[in-house]
């Protein structure tokens, strides 16, 4: 069932064909990664929301909140970006084998409403960051829905183990994920 929701963000139709997922599978981030190069990771969560693309899309570009209520993620701002673009600050920080890891990226953003918000890494502390968020219409337990999927190519620095960060990413990508799923609920249900 896990791979089945995988499966449906790794073929994004153009489209936007609307993916069922069973209410069991709802409230679950399914995570896989895949290693591109010798220090190289691809890694793609997904988790499905009971809330509209738009609604959902709300909360991932209200880029000066996401701090608020992403767990891993300390600084989120909009910065000034040379050509007039979006460009974001964002700094995370947790701590790690007892150690307070901090890494921070300058993102530029690149929006395709409703169905992919883009980023990539111009400055930080990866040798690569870059990737994008995906939503695709869903329907759960016959209700309308989103399924948000994150998808990176992260390639961290010699001085940082591979497989640890790889780890840690997925750890957090689960809580960051439940995170967006729980502020669009928040957001948004009691509208009527």
């Amino acid at each position: 069932m896990t791979q089945d929701l995988l499966q449906n963000a790794d073929s994004l139709s153009a489209n936007h064909e609307v993916v069922h997922v069973e209410p069991a599978q709802a409230e679950t981030v399914s995570i896989s990664t895949e290693k591109l190069q010798t220090r190289q990771r691809r890694i793609l969560a997904t988790i499905a929301i009971p809330q509209t693309l738009e609604q959902v899309w709300q909360v991932l570009t209200d880029y000066e909140r996401l701090a608020d209520f992403i767990p891993s993620l300390t600084v989120s701002r909009r910065i000034a970006h040379p050509k007039g673009g979006i460009r974001l600050e964002q700094v995370g920080a947790q701590c790690f084998l007892n150690i307070k890891f901090c890494a921070r990226v300058i993102l530029d953003m690149y929006e395709s409403f409703p169905a992919e918000l883009g980023f990539s890494m111009v400055e930080g502390d990866f040798k690569q960051f870059m990737g994008a968020w995906r939503l695709q219409p869903a329907s759960i337990a016959g209700q309308p829905g989103t399924l948000l999927s994150y998808e990176v190519m992260v390639q961290p620095p010699l001085a940082m183990p591979t497989t640890l960060i790889e780890r840690h990413i997925c750890h957090n990508l689960t809580q960051n994920l439940q995170a967006i799923r729980q502020q669009t609920i928040k957001l948004f249900s009691a509208e009527g």
